[in-house]
């Protein structure tokens, strides 16, 4: 492994690249990764750096949304298969569908979704920062998409949106169960429940805190509590236990993987830096629509 590390390094170094890595990568991908964390955060990463080359090991969405933030940059997906379900559960064409059967209502898509969605969209968030931007809309009823759960979980928080949601949903968060929390509740008594909002409605409403992927690792950072069933995909257990040693982590169940995420491995890294293929592309007239969208979630966010 050790010779893969340095091979993908100096190939950093001489062709100006960085190597960005979700959280739900493979955890050995940090070995080699400049900075780690969720999806939009890493696009804005790489959108302040001089790289010339963008290495995003993620998957498709990720990749694009980063593109469009660095349109003079050169992106690269190590693994071109590497796709979201959620985010493939929404065309262009089920949007426009979907905004006709609720006229004139602004709409927010959720980060999970594709260059095209986002054109098409009024404002951009991602699970951290969901419930300020449906907020700052000041709007009575939103139109939300694709994650009919985050949606919820939003329109719970606020209290006086009516969140109407697309019924897409992210196939691994959904499988946790609330019958899974009750064993974990049984099993580590002591322990808090930290989950993720992609979670069914059920869930989010047993655990006792509910959070994106940095709200999870922040709130385990600044707890004071030693033990924590973790609601999410593995990469964060990965991280945690990895990360504070003396704590304890415990995944709420085996096998809660996303499939895509854990496609990326250092050899698909060294490939991509080597031959510099699986490059992504975004129309540019989409590009021009879809990053008003993703400004206009940062300009509240600030």
């Amino acid at each position: 492994m050790q010779k893969l590390i340095n091979s993908i390094n100096k190939l950093k170094k001489e062709k100006n690249a960085i190597i960005l890595a979700h959280c739900y990568q493979p955890v050995e991908i940090d070995l080699v990764a400049d900075f780690v964390g969720d999806s939009l955060a890493l696009s804005q990463k790489a959108a302040q750096t001089k790289a010339d080359i963008i290495v995003f090991a993620g998957v498709y969405f990720m990749a694009q949304t980063a593109k469009i933030l660095s349109p003079n940059k050169k992106v690269l997906l190590p693994q071109i298969e590497a796709g979201c379900r959620m985010a493939d559960m929404i065309t262009y064409k089920q949007l426009i569908d979907f905004k006709s059967k609720h006229p004139n209502i602004p709409t927010v898509c959720y980060v999970n979704s594709t260059a095209e969605v986002k054109s098409e969209c009024d404002m951009c968030c991602t699970s951290s920062n969901a419930v300020n931007v449906v907020k700052s809309m000041n709007a009575e009823k939103i139109l939300f998409l694709p994650d009919t759960y985050l949606g919820k979980w939003v329109e719970k928080q606020l209290g006086n949106v009516e969140v109407i949601t697309y019924p897409g949903f992210c196939p691994t968060h959904l499988q946790i169960r609330p019958d899974d929390v009750e064993k974990m509740r049984i099993q580590h008594p002591n322990a808090l429940i930290l989950a993720h909002p992609e979670c069914h409605t059920t869930v989010s409403e047993m655990a006792d805190y509910v959070g994106s992927t940095t709200g999870i690792m922040n709130f385990v950072k600044n707890s004071s509590h030693n033990e924590f069933v973790i609601a999410t995909e593995q990469g964060v257990t990965d991280r945690l236990k990895r990360d504070y040693p003396d704590k304890t982590f415990i995944s709420i169940k085996d096998n809660i993987v996303c499939p895509n995420m854990k496609m990326t491995s250092l050899e698909d890294i060294l490939n991509v830096l080597e031959n510099e293929t699986n490059e992504i592309f975004v129309k540019e007239e989409i590009a021009q629509k879809a990053v008003k969208c993703i400004d206009s979630m940062l300009e509240v966010s600030k």
